[in-house]
């Protein structure tokens, strides 16, 4: 698949990892952990990209969070009542079970969509020092 291999967006977004060198992990804990699921790097291991340019950066990230799952939950509802002819009920009873379920990537997935915008992938990032250890 050309879409999903490293250099393009779609690779760093499905793997969660960072936008400029493709290398480093954005969240220390696996995709679907809900062990400090909302702990993200403050600069990438591999290359020291900061993934926290600025106070409040992520708030973008609320709103395609927003779109995405708005979508989603229209979806999966038609597709159970329509598709399936699941009550109404049980519908939602199986969309807060999905959601509860998929909230944590939804969140990752959603930051590091945003994070794609303004960084745009290197090919040759390599790893950097912090400007700490100099």
């Amino acid at each position: 698949m050309g879409i999903f291999k490293k250099g393009q967006k779609a690779y760093s977004i499905a793997n969660l990892k960072c936008p400029r060198c493709h290398e480093g992990d954005m969240y220390p804990t696996a995709t679907f952990s809900f062990k400090e699921p909302f702990e993200m790097h403050d600069r990438c291991p591999h290359c020291n990209q900061n993934f926290m340019p600025e106070p409040g950066f992520y708030y973008g990230a609320m709103f395609i969070s927003y779109i995405w799952t708005g979508f989603f939950c229209l979806f999966l509802v038609g597709g159970l009542i329509l598709g399936f002819g699941v009550s109404v009920n049980m519908a939602m009873l199986v969309l807060v079970a999905v959601m509860a379920l998929l909230f944590v990537w939804i969140f990752r997935v959603s930051r590091v969509m945003y994070i794609n915008m303004i960084i745009h992938y290197e090919k040759d990032a390599k790893r950097i020092e912090s400007p700490a250890k100099k």
